[in-house]
């Protein structure tokens, strides 16, 4: 099996969050509850291996270079997958106020903020080592093929 290139699948992680969150917006915005449930849905399967391949392996890795700026990174998350819940149970509606849609759509708006942050972390990803770049490898590939959904995620194993 050929192995993953860590950095450039998690720059492309972000390209589609970053994508799926742009639809998210506008479908909130539009006020199209089914739409926007879905494209969360999907969001939600992505982002829970790579939170948690962010969290137990990569965040470990660059806590040499970045010191405690990690814990700061991982209270990010904290933020996102409260803001994940509240748009979940929101769009469990059949139809949302203006003041909802603008509310969640706004709360889009900020995890589109995170995902262009986070992207940075590639660039520094590049100064580990061929071993921990391999490293880095096996668990992105590992928490890939667990496939735990952020939230599901969240929930039972991260503990928070």
């Amino acid at each position: 099996m050929t192995k993953l290139d860590p950095i450039v699948e998690f720059r492309e992680d972000h390209r589609k969050v970053r994508d799926g969150l742009l639809e998210l917006m506008e479908a909130l915005q539009s006020k199209d509850v089914v739409t926007a449930r879905k494209i969360l849905g999907k969001i939600n399967v992505a982002v829970g291996p790579h939170f948690r391949y962010e969290e137990e392996t990569l965040y470990p890795a660059l806590r040499v270079l970045l010191g405690e700026h990690v814990d700061q990174l991982i209270k990010e998350h904290d933020g996102v997958i409260a803001t994940a819940r509240s748009c979940a149970e929101l769009l469990k509606k059949d139809s949302l106020t203006d003041e909802e849609a603008k509310k969640a759509t706004t709360a889009a708006r900020e995890l589109l903020v995170h995902v262009s942050n986070c992207d940075g972390l590639s660039i520094l990803s590049e100064r580990l080592s061929k071993k921990e770049v391999d490293n880095l490898s096996e668990k992105l590939a590992a928490a890939r093929k667990a496939g735990v959904p952020l939230l599901d995620w969240a929930e039972t194993i991260r503990g928070k």
